[in-house]
């Protein structure tokens, strides 16, 4: 991931049909924790994504079996592909190296091909080759576990939803709205980045989507035309993250997470906060008279005006996207992380808290802009979570 030196010209806006409503505050408080699925040693989300997975190797396919094994334990509604392709590297002396996207989509049931508009939830899952032994956990592996966290944490309630409608038939147009994850393969370059040494399985997909037209006279074109919106986390999981807003086209959607940010503080529900209320009771334990403390956001720009947008941006999995005139939204801070592309960017050196605060953020992004509100049942929830730990296939 480089910064670029050229502007970027933007212009056009989300589509205005899309809806968007705020979940209550008893829901958001509710939202369930990662807990021990996030434990760096034997978590069963995090710890498997954290180890060497250079793309074409056998770590890399030991993580995606992971991605493949999660979904199809705890989430079987979801329709799960492998998308492929091949390419030389700088460093692969001529051999073909294989790369492969990890997707999987949950629409309205009842839904036709092309007339579902989706979220898409992106990451990289590879791991850089130099130096040797890198793991990566900004990068990208606490990604990928958040929003493999907040696809299960959502699923019950888009279940449930879309049952309590007559069928996807009798679903307004915006409603036809679907989920979709993407974990990328061979976003780190081999050597040194370039157009052609990085983004590897970003480019062939977005390729691909954009000459697999769908059925005549479908809403829309495309896979890449059904995308309303490509949030892509990257580099988090480190303390006190700045990251901004980056493109004009997507401010409102930087605001409504920006909101949420704020409103998760407010209620306390946000770990790494000084004003957590652990770490406030214990400050005020050891002096009686100490006050809260001033927040640090870790969105930075809801007030940017539209008039401050410049055109820079950071390089990385959704400029092939981007290019192809998909609205992004891109979460990565900047400055990057002090750990970037360094030994230390381990589990160790993960900063937990935040990492839990990023994964709810996402989630409740995710469940607004589904519309979940009303629809969570977390008693249920639970029941379901602690008869998968048990072993047992039904309630």
């Amino acid at each position: 991931m480089l910064l670029p030196t050229a502007l970027l010209a933007l212009i056009g806006l989300l589509h205005p049909s899309l809806a968007y409503a705020p979940l209550s505050d008893d829901t958001l408080q509710q939202l369930p924790s990662p807990g021990d699925d996030f434990d760096i040693h034997k978590g069963a989300i995090l710890a498997p994504i954290l180890r060497t997975r250079v793309s074409g190797t056998p770590g890399n396919a030991q993580v995606l079996q992971h991605f493949i094994d999660f979904f199809e334990k705890h989430l079987p509604h979801w329709e799960i592909t492998l998308h492929n392709s091949t390419s030389t590297t700088p460093v692969s002396n001529g051999k073909e190296i294989a790369f492969v996207n990890f997707i999987a989509t949950r629409d309205p049931p009842g839904s036709k091909v092309g007339e579902v508009a989706r979220l898409a939830l992106a990451a990289h899952y590879d791991s850089k080759l130099t130096p040797h032994g890198f793991i990566g956990a900004t990068d990208s592996a606490a990604p990928c576990a958040m929003i493999l966290h907040a696809a299960r944490s959502i699923d019950m309630a888009l279940t449930k939803k879309w049952e309590s409608a007559e069928g996807a038939d009798d679903l307004e147009l915006e409603e036809q709205r679907g989920v979709q994850i993407l974990l990328l393969d061979g976003e780190e370059a081999f050597k040194v980045w370039t157009d052609d040494d990085s983004l590897y399985g970003a480019r062939a997909l977005a390729s691909h989507w954009e000459s697999l037209p769908h059925p005549t006279l479908s809403t829309y074109r495309t896979p890449l035309d059904s995308i309303s919106l490509f949030m892509l986390l990257d580099l988090l999981g480190s303390s006190s993250p700045n990251v901004p807003s980056y493109f004009r086209t997507t401010h409102w959607a930087y605001k409504h997470m920006a909101d949420l940010e704020t409103r998760l503080r407010k209620l306390g529900a946000f770990k790494s906060s000084p004003n957590h209320p652990t770490k406030f009771a214990k400050r005020k334990a050891k002096n009686p008279k100490a006050k809260p403390r001033a927040e640090q956001p870790f969105l930075v720009d809801a007030n940017k005006g539209n008039n401050e947008f410049y055109g820079g941006f950071v390089q990385d999995d959704h400029v092939p996207f981007m290019a192809r005139g998909v609205e992004i939204l891109h979460m990565i801070p900047t400055p990057f992380p002090r750990v970037w592309h360094e030994l230390d960017d381990d589990g160790e050196h993960l900063d937990m808290d935040t990492v839990e605060d990023w994964t709810r953020l996402v989630t409740a992004f995710v469940a607004e802009w589904m519309e979940l509100e009303g629809f969570f049942d977390f008693k249920e929830g639970k029941r379901k979570d602690e008869y998968v730990a048990t072993g047992k296939s039904e309630l």
